[in-house]
């Protein structure tokens, strides 16, 4: 019987920290963004369908953002300005990631990759879908810049605008939702909430 290395592999999310450019008053490896991001990508789509009489298949949407990161175990986390810089560099990243998510995929038996094809390596291929996780990934972000300031580290001032813009710029919702009604428990103390 073959030895498949995948799900050990994806264990390693936990070594691959966040922020490299920052100074950060407490790390953030990717595995914890991850369940944050699922978390949020769950209850934007709970939101969308109890709240705008969507049907968005909620499960899904937390699954697909629990493996939105997993190619940085290889590639590791590229810090935002540089993966952004410009059209090049953003194009010549997403083929990197695209390789990452093969040799992941590739550490699976053929009959289980199938199945995590979709999740991994085509899980932008709906952009309908997609878009909760790519606003829960930036929720996430906010709500680090959010308690890093709330910890006096004036570091992440510039990030919470840009990261709050952009939140902005993708006009959902249900992101929208969120940061009116749950974002401002962020600041709060355990005491105040």
């Amino acid at each position: 019987m073959k030895n498949y290395t995948f799900f050990a592999m994806l264990s390693r999310m936990k070594y691959i920290n966040r922020w490299g450019l920052m100074n950060c008053t407490q790390q953030e490896n990717i595995s914890e963004h991850s369940l944050e991001t699922a978390i949020i990508a769950h209850c934007l789509a709970v939101i969308g369908n109890k709240r705008l009489n969507k049907n968005i298949d909620a499960e899904h949407i937390a699954v697909l953002a629990i493996f939105h990161d997993c190619s940085e175990i290889i590639t590791g986390d590229l810090p935002t300005p540089i993966k952004y810089y410009n059209s090049q560099i953003k194009q010549a990243y997403r083929e990197i990631e695209s390789a990452a998510a093969d040799k992941l995929l590739a550490r699976l038996p053929e009959d289980l990759r199938e199945e995590y094809e979709p999740i991994i390596a085509n899980a932008e291929d709906d952009p309908e879908t997609y878009k909760y996780v790519k606003a829960a990934d930036k929720l996430s972000a906010l709500i680090k810049c959010t308690e890093e300031l709330k910890l006096g580290n004036k570091e992440f001032l510039t990030a919470r605008d840009s990261i709050k813009a952009a939140i902005e710029k993708l006009d959902l919702e249900e992101a929208k939702i969120f940061m009116e009604e749950f974002l401002p428990a962020y600041s709060l103390t355990l005491d105040e909430q």
